[in-house]
């Protein structure tokens, strides 16, 4: 029953009743609509048929998505290579490097405290050498003879001091009888041990040996490192 806008009576309105035929746009799925800003940014869409593909709009204001790099991993791990690297130098070249420069030595004494090593002097034998050498009879003793040497270090640096061998030969240039003397052995009181030869610096030996009857003729003297 429905009541007519312009008498108000009310009739049966169901045998005149025809539905309206559906329009085709209406059957479309609704987009929400955006809004004015993002609007301009789309592209427009033209007319088309049923047959052709649906085109994707592109919000032309959207930037493409890229995954963020995290690169922190490989320089932390670049760091410690390089840190690892440097302490393996220093530990193998500790002597080295507290002889170029001096004023890191206490820093790799400290170094080696923890890793249980020591820092020695340089050894080199090749810049450091016997300048002069002789032996004479002491005419006050029998059977003693005085060794005199003089020890130069050529270096630019500092260097420990080596062992000195003497070999005493017969008229034939036989050996009679050899010794190898330590630092201790020949070192005056006024020099150290433990600072080395300076650079650049020699340093004269005095030894008095007793040769018992051994009557040698000649001798020869070399200086040497000990092995490690």
């Amino acid at each position: 029953m429905v009541r007519c806008g312009h008498c108000l009576q009310t009739f049966d309105a169901r045998p005149g009743f025809v539905p309206d035929k559906p329009h085709p746009q209406l059957e479309l799925p609704m987009l929400d609509m955006p809004d004015s800003q993002s609007l301009s940014s789309l592209h427009v869409l033209q007319p088309m048929t049923l047959a052709e593909q649906v085109a994707i709009v592109e919000d032309e204001g959207i930037s493409e998505y890229r995954p963020e790099r995290r690169s922190w991993p490989w320089a932390v791990a670049s760091l410690l290579l390089t840190l690892l690297f440097l302490a393996q130098s220093a530990y193998f070249f500790r002597t080295e490097l507290a002889a170029r420069i001096p004023g890191l030595k206490p820093v790799l004494i400290s170094y080696c405290l923890i890793l249980k090593c020591t820092v020695p002097l340089p050894q080199k034998t090749e810049l450091i050498g016997i300048e002069s050498s002789d032996i004479e009879a002491d005419s006050s003793h029998e059977n003693q003879v005085n060794l005199n040497a003089l020890l130069r270090n050529r270096a630019p640096f500092a260097q420990a001091f080596p062992n000195l061998e003497l070999t005493l030969n017969d008229v034939q240039d036989k050996p009679l009888a050899r010794r190898v003397f330590r630092p201790t052995d020949y070192l005056p009181p006024s020099e150290s041990q433990a600072a080395g030869l300076p650079p650049s610096r020699e340093l004269a030996i005095k030894l008095h040996l007793d040769t018992q009857d051994l009557k040698p003729i000649g001798y020869r003297l070399v200086l040497f490192y000990p092995g490690p």
